[in-house]
């Protein structure tokens, strides 16, 4: 079962540091070529083969603006997707806004503590979760994939695709940088994972 997951391309809080999570944050200038970029590199991957694909996509704007250039870049309707609320990004609570040197000026503890079990800690606030806890719908979701499908998503949640199809250990799965001008080839029952 092949699935082709794409990152959403670049915000100013990306390009910021700042920890989104499920802020609804627009796609900057850099961020719309990357999206038409992959979408043009995923045209010469899928040829006459991309409109039996299934297409699903976080519902944040950033997610789905991303997968509509990739339509277009595709030669496909740019709004005929599906949205998956599983594969919206994690949360980060009380955190999301700020970047990780302003937390640390403020509670260098909670930060240290992240540092040291990144995987399993939870930011504070009610509707924070950990990576942990993200790949728990994660999981969910990849086990609901029947056909051949197109992913645009965050970069948490394809850190928990690492871990649960390539075995990635939790503190590695944790760090990977994940790139918003690639595409990540996630071939599910063989359990393959890797940038194409």
């Amino acid at each position: 079962m092949l699935i082709y997951v794409i990152r959403h391309g670049q915000t100013d809080w990306n390009a910021e540091a700042r920890l989104q999570g499920q802020k609804n944050i627009p796609l900057n200038d850099v961020g719309r070529g990357q999206a038409s970029s992959n979408g043009e590199t995923l045209a010469g991957i899928l040829g006459t083969e991309a409109a039996g694909y299934d297409y699903v996509v976080s519902p944040l704007s950033r997610a789905r603006e991303t997968m509509e250039r990739i339509r277009d870049a595709i030669g496909l309707p740019r709004d005929n997707y599906r949205i998956d609320d599983r594969l919206m990004e994690i949360s980060f609570g009380a955190w999301e806004g700020s970047t990780l040197k302003e937390l640390k000026a403020h509670t260098p503890e909670r930060v240290a503590a992240r540092k040291t079990a990144k995987w399993d800690f939870i930011p504070p606030g009610e509707d924070a979760e950990s990576y942990e806890i993200l790949s728990w719908r994660v999981g969910s979701w990849l086990l609901s994939v029947d056909r051949p499908t197109v992913c645009v998503s965050h970069g948490g949640v394809i850190r928990s695709l690492f871990r649960l199809v390539g075995d990635t250990p939790k503190e590695e799965a944790a760090e990977i940088a994940i790139p918003q001008d690639r595409i990540l080839k996630v071939d599910r029952d063989r359990r393959i994972i890797a940038w194409i």
